[in-house]
């Protein structure tokens, strides 16, 4: 019998130096890894929509925090910039 899955609610706030987006929703996650895969893939969507502003979003950075506003990961978006 497998355990049954834990189900966290993860929370992408873009920040810089200057302001922070903040993600009010959140998704659910069954861990760190999928944590990090939707993260990447929230960047990659952000970056299509705004090609043209791509340079604009280098100096951020996407954390990833729980419920609780801490920091589970932390993405610079110029490490996904190509």
């Amino acid at each position: 019998m497998e355990p049954p899955l834990v189900i966290m609610r993860c929370y992408f706030n873009l920040i810089d130096n200057y302001e922070k987006i903040l993600d009010h929703d959140g998704i659910e996650v069954t861990d760190l890894d999928q944590a990090r895969v939707q993260a990447i893939k929230a960047i990659e969507e952000l970056l299509e929509e705004e090609e043209e502003f791509a340079e604009d979003w280098r100096n951020w950075t996407l954390e990833v925090t729980n419920e609780t506003g801490k920091v589970l990961l932390s993405i610079p978006l110029n490490s996904i910039l190509h």
